[in-house]
Protein backbone atom coordinates (compact mmCIF):
# COMPACT_ATOMS: atom_id res chain seq x y z
CA UNK A 1 0.00 0.00 0.00
CA UNK A 2 1.65 3.29 -0.94
CA UNK A 3 1.90 6.16 1.31
CA UNK A 4 -0.71 8.18 -0.51
CA UNK A 5 -3.20 5.67 -0.41
CA UNK A 6 -2.31 5.07 3.30
CA UNK A 7 -3.28 8.99 3.84
CA UNK A 8 -6.19 9.06 1.65
CA UNK A 9 -7.70 5.98 4.33
CA UNK A 10 -7.15 8.06 7.19
CA UNK A 11 -8.53 10.96 6.10
CA UNK A 12 -11.58 9.08 5.32
CA UNK A 13 -11.83 7.65 8.23
CA UNK A 14 -11.10 11.26 10.06
CA UNK A 15 -13.46 12.92 7.72
CA UNK A 16 -16.40 10.28 8.86
CA UNK A 17 -15.68 10.32 12.63
CA UNK A 18 -15.85 14.17 12.35
CA UNK A 19 -19.34 14.12 10.28
CA UNK A 20 -20.82 11.63 12.83
CA UNK A 21 -20.00 13.75 16.01
CA UNK A 22 -21.31 16.81 13.99
CA UNK A 23 -24.93 14.70 12.75
CA UNK A 24 -24.95 13.74 16.46
CA UNK A 25 -25.09 17.40 18.03
CA UNK A 26 -27.37 18.32 15.05
CA UNK A 27 -29.44 16.09 15.56
CA UNK A 28 -29.85 16.99 19.15
CA UNK A 29 -30.48 20.59 18.16
CA UNK A 30 -32.67 20.39 15.81
CA UNK A 31 -36.34 19.47 17.11
CA UNK A 32 -40.04 20.14 15.84
CA UNK A 33 -39.22 23.82 15.77
CA UNK A 34 -36.17 23.76 13.57
CA UNK A 35 -32.74 24.65 14.79
CA UNK A 36 -32.87 26.95 17.97
CA UNK A 37 -30.67 27.82 20.49
CA UNK A 38 -33.47 29.59 22.59
CA UNK A 39 -35.23 26.42 22.66
CA UNK A 40 -32.36 24.23 23.58
CA UNK A 41 -31.80 26.45 26.07
CA UNK A 42 -35.68 26.62 27.70
CA UNK A 43 -35.31 22.56 27.85
CA UNK A 44 -32.45 23.15 30.23
CA UNK A 45 -34.56 26.05 32.20
CA UNK A 46 -38.24 24.18 32.27
CA UNK A 47 -36.08 20.52 33.34
CA UNK A 48 -37.43 18.74 30.14
CA UNK A 49 -34.07 18.62 28.56
CA UNK A 50 -33.73 15.11 29.68
CA UNK A 51 -36.82 13.71 28.57
CA UNK A 52 -36.52 15.53 24.74
CA UNK A 53 -32.70 15.12 24.26
CA UNK A 54 -32.19 11.67 26.43
CA UNK A 55 -35.45 9.78 25.38
CA UNK A 56 -36.57 11.55 22.13
CA UNK A 57 -33.68 13.26 20.05
CA UNK A 58 -30.53 11.04 21.03
CA UNK A 59 -32.14 7.77 20.15
CA UNK A 60 -33.34 8.70 17.25
CA UNK A 61 -30.30 10.34 15.93
CA UNK A 62 -27.73 7.17 17.03
CA UNK A 63 -30.60 4.85 15.77
CA UNK A 64 -30.32 6.66 12.48
CA UNK A 65 -26.57 6.50 12.44
CA UNK A 66 -26.82 2.53 13.02
CA UNK A 67 -29.72 1.90 10.55
CA UNK A 68 -27.66 3.77 7.89
CA UNK A 69 -24.76 1.85 8.78
CA UNK A 70 -26.24 -1.55 8.68
CA UNK A 71 -27.65 -0.45 4.38
CA UNK A 72 -23.98 0.42 4.14
CA UNK A 73 -22.52 -2.39 5.19
CA UNK A 74 -25.55 -4.82 3.49
CA UNK A 75 -25.27 -2.59 0.04
CA UNK A 76 -21.49 -3.59 0.20
CA UNK A 77 -22.13 -6.90 0.61
CA UNK A 78 -24.44 -7.13 -2.25
CA UNK A 79 -21.99 -5.07 -4.80
CA UNK A 80 -18.88 -7.13 -4.01
CA UNK A 81 -21.45 -10.74 -4.13
CA UNK A 82 -23.02 -9.51 -7.19
CA UNK A 83 -19.81 -7.70 -8.51
CA UNK A 84 -22.24 -5.04 -9.92
CA UNK A 85 -21.87 -1.68 -8.85
CA UNK A 86 -25.65 -0.85 -9.24
CA UNK A 87 -26.34 -4.09 -6.55
CA UNK A 88 -28.50 -2.92 -3.55
CA UNK A 89 -29.80 -4.18 -0.31
CA UNK A 90 -33.16 -5.04 -1.69
CA UNK A 91 -32.04 -7.24 -4.50
CA UNK A 92 -32.78 -10.24 -2.96
CA UNK A 93 -36.57 -10.05 -2.48
CA UNK A 94 -36.40 -8.32 1.48
CA UNK A 95 -38.13 -5.17 0.65
CA UNK A 96 -41.15 -6.51 -0.69
CA UNK A 97 -41.34 -9.61 1.55
CA UNK A 98 -40.42 -6.72 4.55
CA UNK A 99 -43.51 -4.51 3.31
CA UNK A 100 -45.84 -7.93 2.42
CA UNK A 101 -45.47 -8.53 6.49
CA UNK A 102 -46.20 -5.15 7.36
CA UNK A 103 -49.54 -5.10 5.14
CA UNK A 104 -50.64 -8.39 6.37
CA UNK A 105 -50.49 -7.53 9.74
CA UNK A 106 -52.30 -4.60 9.00
CA UNK A 107 -54.82 -6.76 7.26
CA UNK A 108 -55.38 -9.03 9.76
CA UNK A 109 -56.00 -6.22 11.97
CA UNK A 110 -58.96 -4.98 10.38
CA UNK A 111 -60.43 -7.68 8.19
CA UNK A 112 -59.74 -11.25 9.59
CA UNK A 113 -58.85 -10.98 13.14
CA UNK A 114 -61.16 -7.72 14.14
CA UNK A 115 -60.39 -5.29 16.90
CA UNK A 116 -59.98 -8.19 19.79
CA UNK A 117 -56.28 -8.80 18.18
CA UNK A 118 -55.17 -5.13 18.77
CA UNK A 119 -53.48 -6.34 22.03
CA UNK A 120 -51.76 -9.09 20.31
CA UNK A 121 -50.64 -7.34 17.25
CA UNK A 122 -49.32 -4.58 19.78
CA UNK A 123 -46.94 -7.00 21.11
CA UNK A 124 -46.16 -8.46 18.05
CA UNK A 125 -45.58 -5.04 16.45
CA UNK A 126 -45.03 -4.08 12.73
CA UNK A 127 -41.73 -4.64 13.45
CA UNK A 128 -41.16 -7.69 13.88
CA UNK A 129 -43.79 -8.68 10.96
CA UNK A 130 -40.91 -6.46 8.26
CA UNK A 131 -38.55 -8.49 9.95
CA UNK A 132 -40.03 -11.83 9.54
CA UNK A 133 -41.27 -11.09 6.15
CA UNK A 134 -37.78 -10.03 4.74
CA UNK A 135 -36.19 -13.01 6.08
CA UNK A 136 -39.15 -14.89 3.89
CA UNK A 137 -38.02 -12.91 1.31
CA UNK A 138 -34.70 -13.89 1.18
CA UNK A 139 -35.42 -17.66 2.50
CA UNK A 140 -37.72 -17.93 -1.30
CA UNK A 141 -34.97 -16.84 -3.54
CA UNK A 142 -32.53 -19.13 -1.73
CA UNK A 143 -35.28 -21.89 -2.42
CA UNK A 144 -36.27 -20.97 -5.65
CA UNK A 145 -32.00 -20.32 -6.53
CA UNK A 146 -31.91 -23.73 -4.91
CA UNK A 147 -28.95 -22.41 -2.42
CA UNK A 148 -26.43 -19.43 -3.09
CA UNK A 149 -24.29 -21.94 -6.01
CA UNK A 150 -24.63 -19.65 -8.96
CA UNK A 151 -24.93 -15.61 -8.78
CA UNK A 152 -26.70 -15.04 -11.82
CA UNK A 153 -29.69 -17.58 -10.97
CA UNK A 154 -29.72 -15.88 -7.35
CA UNK A 155 -29.94 -12.91 -8.84
CA UNK A 156 -32.68 -13.56 -11.00
CA UNK A 157 -34.61 -15.42 -8.73
CA UNK A 158 -34.65 -12.35 -6.10
CA UNK A 159 -36.16 -10.45 -8.97
CA UNK A 160 -38.79 -13.21 -9.31
CA UNK A 161 -39.90 -13.14 -5.51
CA UNK A 162 -39.96 -9.20 -5.27
CA UNK A 163 -42.33 -9.11 -8.25
CA UNK A 164 -44.52 -12.32 -6.32
CA UNK A 165 -44.55 -10.59 -3.16
CA UNK A 166 -45.31 -7.25 -4.49
CA UNK A 167 -48.23 -8.57 -6.36
CA UNK A 168 -49.53 -10.64 -2.77
CA UNK A 169 -48.46 -7.22 -1.80
CA UNK A 170 -51.28 -5.49 -3.98
CA UNK A 171 -53.93 -7.55 -3.17
CA UNK A 172 -53.96 -7.28 0.23
CA UNK A 173 -53.86 -3.80 -0.04
CA UNK A 174 -56.94 -4.06 -2.19
CA UNK A 175 -58.87 -6.31 -0.01
CA UNK A 176 -58.37 -3.59 2.63
CA UNK A 177 -57.36 0.18 1.66
CA UNK A 178 -56.94 1.21 5.23
CA UNK A 179 -53.75 -0.33 5.05
CA UNK A 180 -52.58 1.93 2.23
CA UNK A 181 -52.10 4.55 5.11
CA UNK A 182 -49.89 1.95 6.68
CA UNK A 183 -48.13 1.20 4.05
CA UNK A 184 -47.38 4.03 2.75
CA UNK A 185 -45.63 5.47 5.97
CA UNK A 186 -43.59 2.18 5.87
CA UNK A 187 -42.49 2.01 2.08
CA UNK A 188 -41.20 5.78 2.63
CA UNK A 189 -39.63 5.28 5.51
CA UNK A 190 -39.16 7.18 8.74
CA UNK A 191 -37.03 7.71 12.03
CA UNK A 192 -39.41 9.35 14.01
CA UNK A 193 -40.57 5.93 15.91
CA UNK A 194 -36.71 4.94 16.63
CA UNK A 195 -36.03 4.73 20.41
CA UNK A 196 -33.43 2.88 22.98
CA UNK A 197 -35.45 -0.47 22.54
CA UNK A 198 -34.46 0.13 18.49
CA UNK A 199 -30.89 0.97 19.23
CA UNK A 200 -30.08 -1.93 20.82
CA UNK A 201 -31.91 -4.15 18.23
CA UNK A 202 -29.85 -2.53 15.41
CA UNK A 203 -26.30 -2.41 17.51
CA UNK A 204 -27.02 -5.99 18.29
CA UNK A 205 -27.08 -6.76 14.37
CA UNK A 206 -24.24 -4.14 13.36
CA UNK A 207 -22.29 -6.00 15.71
CA UNK A 208 -22.73 -10.28 14.79
CA UNK A 209 -22.93 -8.71 11.08
CA UNK A 210 -19.75 -6.70 10.44
CA UNK A 211 -16.53 -8.71 12.31
CA UNK A 212 -18.36 -11.42 10.38
CA UNK A 213 -18.34 -9.53 7.49
CA UNK A 214 -15.30 -8.16 7.56
CA UNK A 215 -13.49 -11.50 8.14
CA UNK A 216 -14.93 -13.24 4.97
CA UNK A 217 -13.96 -9.82 2.87
CA UNK A 218 -11.67 -12.49 1.18
CA UNK A 219 -13.95 -13.81 -0.71
CA UNK A 220 -15.55 -10.75 -1.78
CA UNK A 221 -12.04 -10.23 -3.00
CA UNK A 222 -11.42 -13.64 -4.88
CA UNK A 223 -14.94 -13.12 -6.41
CA UNK A 224 -13.41 -10.01 -7.85
CA UNK A 225 -11.22 -11.77 -9.64
CA UNK A 226 -13.67 -14.38 -10.96
CA UNK A 227 -15.58 -17.72 -9.93
CA UNK A 228 -12.88 -19.88 -11.88
CA UNK A 229 -9.96 -17.76 -9.64
CA UNK A 230 -11.94 -18.10 -6.66
CA UNK A 231 -12.89 -21.83 -6.39
CA UNK A 232 -8.75 -21.99 -7.86
CA UNK A 233 -7.64 -20.33 -4.19
CA UNK A 234 -9.32 -23.51 -2.58
CA UNK A 235 -12.69 -21.58 -1.16
CA UNK A 236 -15.88 -23.80 -0.48
CA UNK A 237 -17.78 -20.69 -2.89
CA UNK A 238 -21.33 -22.04 -2.28
CA UNK A 239 -21.33 -22.53 1.48
CA UNK A 240 -19.54 -19.01 1.99
CA UNK A 241 -21.76 -16.87 -0.85
CA UNK A 242 -24.46 -18.45 1.78
CA UNK A 243 -23.11 -16.68 4.73
CA UNK A 244 -22.50 -13.61 3.09
CA UNK A 245 -26.26 -14.10 1.76
CA UNK A 246 -27.40 -14.46 5.38
CA UNK A 247 -25.43 -11.44 6.59
CA UNK A 248 -27.15 -9.19 3.74
CA UNK A 249 -30.39 -10.18 5.08
CA UNK A 250 -29.81 -9.51 9.00
CA UNK A 251 -28.63 -6.23 8.37
CA UNK A 252 -31.27 -5.27 5.61
CA UNK A 253 -34.06 -7.04 7.58
CA UNK A 254 -33.16 -5.16 10.57
CA UNK A 255 -32.74 -2.15 8.95
CA UNK A 256 -36.19 -2.03 7.18
CA UNK A 257 -37.91 -3.45 10.34
CA UNK A 258 -36.96 -0.26 11.83
CA UNK A 259 -36.99 2.29 9.81
CA UNK A 260 -38.87 0.93 6.61
CA UNK A 261 -37.72 1.40 3.35
CA UNK A 262 -35.42 3.87 3.17
CA UNK A 263 -33.71 3.98 -0.41
CA UNK A 264 -30.30 4.55 -2.33
CA UNK A 265 -28.54 4.41 1.13
CA UNK A 266 -27.20 0.81 0.58
CA UNK A 267 -26.45 1.78 -2.96
CA UNK A 268 -24.73 4.91 -2.20
CA UNK A 269 -22.49 4.75 0.37
CA UNK A 270 -19.95 2.23 -1.40
CA UNK A 271 -20.15 4.41 -3.97
CA UNK A 272 -18.44 7.17 -2.42
CA UNK A 273 -15.95 4.64 -0.60
CA UNK A 274 -14.70 3.76 -3.53
CA UNK A 275 -14.34 7.44 -4.87
CA UNK A 276 -12.18 8.25 -2.39
CA UNK A 277 -9.88 4.90 -1.71
CA UNK A 278 -8.93 2.02 -3.31
CA UNK A 279 -9.04 -0.83 -1.06
CA UNK A 280 -9.73 -4.12 -0.25
CA UNK A 281 -12.98 -5.56 0.53
CA UNK A 282 -12.35 -5.57 4.15
CA UNK A 283 -11.52 -1.95 4.90
CA UNK A 284 -14.78 -1.29 2.20
CA UNK A 285 -16.97 -2.97 4.41
CA UNK A 286 -16.33 -0.92 7.16
CA UNK A 287 -15.91 2.36 5.22
CA UNK A 288 -18.90 2.05 3.57
CA UNK A 289 -21.16 0.94 6.85
CA UNK A 290 -19.67 3.65 8.38
CA UNK A 291 -20.94 6.26 5.36
CA UNK A 292 -24.40 4.87 5.38
CA UNK A 293 -24.57 5.94 8.90
CA UNK A 294 -23.38 9.74 7.90
CA UNK A 295 -25.52 9.60 5.15
CA UNK A 296 -28.69 8.75 7.25
CA UNK A 297 -27.71 10.77 9.63
CA UNK A 298 -27.59 13.40 7.63
CA UNK A 299 -30.91 13.23 6.11
CA UNK A 300 -32.83 12.64 9.26
CA UNK A 301 -31.37 15.80 10.38
CA UNK A 302 -32.27 17.51 7.24
CA UNK A 303 -35.19 15.63 7.32
CA UNK A 304 -36.50 17.64 10.69
CA UNK A 305 -35.00 20.83 9.81
CA UNK A 306 -36.15 21.96 5.72
CA UNK A 307 -40.18 22.37 6.40
CA UNK A 308 -40.15 22.49 10.26
CA UNK A 309 -42.10 22.25 12.33
CA UNK A 310 -43.19 19.93 9.73
CA UNK A 311 -40.85 16.45 8.76
CA UNK A 312 -40.66 15.27 5.13
CA UNK A 313 -39.80 10.64 5.18
CA UNK A 314 -36.31 10.42 5.51
CA UNK A 315 -37.12 7.76 2.87
CA UNK A 316 -38.15 10.63 0.63
CA UNK A 317 -35.36 12.90 0.88
CA UNK A 318 -32.39 9.65 0.36
CA UNK A 319 -34.40 8.80 -2.52
CA UNK A 320 -34.26 12.46 -4.46
CA UNK A 321 -30.53 13.15 -2.58
CA UNK A 322 -29.08 9.76 -3.64
CA UNK A 323 -31.17 9.70 -6.99
CA UNK A 324 -29.65 13.08 -7.86
CA UNK A 325 -25.88 12.15 -6.95
CA UNK A 326 -26.52 8.60 -9.27
CA UNK A 327 -28.22 10.98 -12.02
CA UNK A 328 -24.72 12.89 -12.01
CA UNK A 329 -22.46 10.29 -11.86
CA UNK A 330 -23.69 8.71 -14.92
CA UNK A 331 -24.16 11.96 -16.90
CA UNK A 332 -20.45 12.96 -16.19
CA UNK A 333 -19.17 9.21 -17.22
CA UNK A 334 -20.94 9.65 -20.62
CA UNK A 335 -19.86 13.09 -21.29
CA UNK A 336 -16.24 11.40 -20.31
Amino acid sequence: MSLEERYRRRLLARALALLSLIGLLAGLLIGSEGASFSALRALFDDGSAGLVLGQIRLPRTLGAWLTGALFGLAGAIAQGLFRNPLADPYLLGSAAGASLGVVGVLTASSVVLGGGAAGWLARFGLVGAAFCGALLGVSLTLLLARGATHTTRLLLAGVVVGVVLGAFNDLLTTLDPDALRGKQAFLLGTTGFLGWPSCLLLLLALLAALPLAWRLARVLDALSLGEDSATSLGLSLPRLRLVMVALMALATGTAVAQAGMVAFVGLVAPHLVRRFVQATHGYCLVASAAMGGVLLMGADVLSRWLIAPQELPVGVLTAVLGGSYLLWLLQRRRMG
